[in-house]
């Protein structure tokens, strides 16, 4: 059911799987285990490794699921360890917005931010509190722009004199609101929260019943309803900024990082999403993922950037490269995988709730209806970094997650808790916050 493997035997693992060049044809042990059908059985070297995995299996064949339909990956920096079906694309559910995020931060870097345009029309004065004329919005892909931003925006045009807008909201460009990409819809809810309105709990229940709302700090504004900007107007949706439209704001978004890890936290959808349709599609976060990681082309097959659907799949050793290459590419910034994942010890909202893996564990989580994936980086005294995937296929998913952290719990009760996380602890503990009228840059002194 798995392989243990030690260092020629990955080598023959790589190669077989067309990682590296086949040296020759390798020929399958077949063996059984608890009555399955067994390739390449264990081979060594490390029993407590084996007995804990054989146990893990047990487990779930006690749950009425068949353990040759689960996928393990296990590796330490250099040596492979656990291969149950590691080759093998499997439903991977949000395990993809871990490719989606090492897309996202080739593409654009760490210091990427997008920048929301807020512009008048040529000519456009204020009379008394009124900014006569159209208000413009240019979106450039901020997939965290939300109810706070937008009563934080009132707050900035209050500042600069402006209480009232006697033309119309025109949204331009890619702008999303509230996790909303239709342009119409998130033109309203900016008008309404502009007005100083409260997001009504029928708005909540409808427009996010089926959204994971990223719940970061809110900035130090006092009441942010008390900031308001009436527009007269009705909400317009145009092609391009209007030739010779002044700038009067830019709002930035919060950094590039300080997103991803929002969403991995909350493994949420629609920000996943939007930054897999901005770097260029699925298509091109399986390239630039299969380029970066270094794992054969057939081992990930996606539809979508977020995970949802069953043909998003993974192989659990693919889902462990983009994890270490996310890594990786942290490291180059003086930053780790845990300042763009969620980390045991560190994290207790989202998708990490109710989770007991072991302090300093650092992972992405996938849920659907029948899988629970799970894959990042366990620290050990004895092994390092314990790189991991666990793919598994059932519907009894609490069951799952409770299976999957003894298991790590059983790894690092074997291998030794270490004295430092080994690499893998933020670094940037500076929180982000929503709403923050810091991010919303004044272009010019007063519009006329």
């Amino acid at each position: 059911m798995f392989d243990l493997l030690a260092s020629g035997i990955a080598n023959e693992w790589l190669q077989t799987n067309k990682i590296l060049p086949a040296k020759y044809d390798p020929v399958p042990i077949v063996s059984t285990w608890q009555g399955l059908p067994l390739l390449n059985p264990p081979l060594a070297a490390d029993q407590t490794l084996q007995k804990a995995i054989d146990q893990y299996l047990i487990s779930l064949k006690a749950m009425g699921l068949n353990p040759a339909q689960q996928g393990i990956w296990l590796q330490t920096d250099s040596v492979p360890l656990v291969n149950q079906q590691a080759a093998i694309p499997l439903p991977a559910a949000s395990l993809t917005k871990s490719a989606t995020t090492l897309a996202a931060l080739k593409t654009w870097g760490f210091a990427k931010r997008f920048d929301t345009k807020i512009a008048k029309l040529p000519g456009s004065k204020i009379q008394g509190d009124t900014l006569v004329g159209d208000l413009i919005i240019e979106g450039a892909g901020d997939p965290l722009f939300v109810w706070e931003d937008a009563q934080a925006l009132a707050h900035t045009l209050n500042k600069m004199g402006i209480k009232q807008i006697s033309g119309n909201l025109q949204i331009v460009g890619n702008f999303a609101m509230n996790y909303q990409r239709d342009p119409q819809k998130a033109g309203e809810l900016l008008k309404q929260g502009l007005s100083g309105a409260t997001l009504a709990q029928s708005l909540t229940a409808e427009q996010l019943k089926d959204v994971n709302v990223i719940q970061a700090q809110t900035a130090k504004l006092g009441n942010l309803g008390k900031f308001q900007v009436k527009v007269a107007g009705a909400v317009m949706v145009a092609t391009e900024m209007p030739p010779n439209a002044e700038v009067i704001i830019k709002h930035r978004s919060l950094p590039l990082p300080d997103i991803i890890r929002e969403m991995n936290i909350y493994s949420n959808n629609e920000i996943a999403q939007m930054l897999a349709d901005s770097v260029g599609g699925h298509e091109q976060v399986m390239q630039i993922a299969t380029s970066l990681a270094g794992f054969a082309p057939q081992e990930i097959q996606l539809i979508n950037g977020s995970g949802l659907g069953v043909q998003n799949q993974i192989a659990p050793h693919a889902a462990s490269q983009i994890f270490r290459a996310i890594h990786r590419l942290a490291r180059t910034q003086n930053l780790t995988v845990a300042d763009l994942f969620p980390a045991s010890g560190t994290d207790t909202k989202g998708s990490m709730l109710d989770r007991k893996m072991p302090i300093g564990t650092t992972v992405k989580t996938g849920t659907l209806n029948e899988v629970s994936a799970l894959t990042g980086a366990l620290p050990t005294r004895d092994r390092g970094l314990l790189w991991f995937t666990i793919i598994n296929r059932g519907t009894q998913i609490p069951q799952l997650r409770q299976q999957q952290d003894r298991l790590l719990q059983t790894l690092q009760a074997n291998w030794g808790q270490p004295a430092s996380p080994w690499g893998i602890a933020r670094q940037n503990m500076t929180p982000p916050y929503l709403g923050d009228p810091e991010r919303n840059e004044i272009t010019i002194n007063k519009p006329n």
